[in-house]
């Protein structure tokens, strides 16, 4: 399981740093660098997936968790999927202010 960790993580690193390369411009003149802070507009993309395997996680684990609680206590079913269905809407709520957030900048 450690060797799988180890991978996961240095799969998640190389995607972090893959659009760093990617959206790499030119050096620009040393006047207009001092006057220009770091653009982080090319890296939305990594903000909105990162939101977006957060949330699919996240709904995943509810979705997995409840179905689970169900087939233990059949007769709360009610009561389960209305909590999952409330939390579920919680984070697609945080998640599209995220996504609103990543894309404004």
């Amino acid at each position: 399981m450690k060797k799988l960790a180890k991978i996961a993580l240095l799969f998640i690193v190389v995607l972090l740093i893959t659009p760093v390369v990617a959206f790499a411009q030119d050096a620009a003149p040393v006047a207009e660098a001092a006057s220009s802070a770091f653009d982080f507009s090319g890296l939305f993309g990594v903000g909105v997936g990162l939101t977006l395997i957060g949330a699919g996680l996240g709904i995943g684990k509810i979705g997995a968790s409840s179905v689970e609680s169900i087939a233990r206590q059949p007769e709360a079913v009610g009561k389960i999927q209305t909590a999952m269905i409330i939390s579920a809407a919680l984070i697609e709520g945080v998640t599209f202010f995220a996504l609103i957030v990543c894309m404004l900048k």
